[in-house]
């Protein structure tokens, strides 16, 4: 198996199907949360549809370099979520979410070792292996603590 396979199978348990580390994925997950649920704060923490937001925000830039666009995306954007209102909001944030995911999955499978190992844009940012397993990295965390918010909103 191609190592560009061997991670798209990682990125495809991560957001679509998988249970291995948090024994859920994103769809799961986030198919099963409400509005009401997604929004809600907890604290200074950051709800759970500001934590898709800003995952959804990365996969959507890194999407448009792999379709051959300009990297685009900036740190202090990535909370910049607008207002979710209603559920239909709230649904159509989790199906972009699982759409870029799924676009990401088919890039990421479709590398060569050789594109995986090149520079990502420019030298300084590493080679794509290196962002495309810090996507992994910071998915996960940020999946994490979504399922710790809804225990906590659940248990309040």
């Amino acid at each position: 198996m191609k190592l560009g396979e061997s991670i798209s199978n990682r990125l495809q348990g991560l957001f679509i199907d998988g249970h291995w580390i948090t024994n859920t994925n994103y769809k799961e997950l986030l198919s099963s949360i409400d509005m009401a649920t997604a929004i809600q704060k907890i604290s200074n923490l950051n709800s759970i549809a500001e934590l898709t937001y800003h995952v959804n925000y990365y996969l959507n830039g890194l999407n448009n370099v792999f379709d051959g666009g300009a990297l685009e995306i900036q740190d202090k954007y990535s909370f910049d979520m607008t207002p979710v209102e209603t559920e239909a909001d709230w649904q159509t944030m989790v199906n972009d979410l699982i759409s870029n995911a799924e676009q990401f999955i088919i890039h990421v499978s479709s590398m060569t070792d050789e594109q995986l190992y090149n520079p990502f844009v420019v030298e300084k940012y590493g080679t794509y292996l290196r962002n495309i397993e810090g996507v992994i990295e910071h998915a996960y965390y940020h999946l994490g603590q979504m399922v710790l918010i809804r225990k906590l909103i659940e248990h309040t």
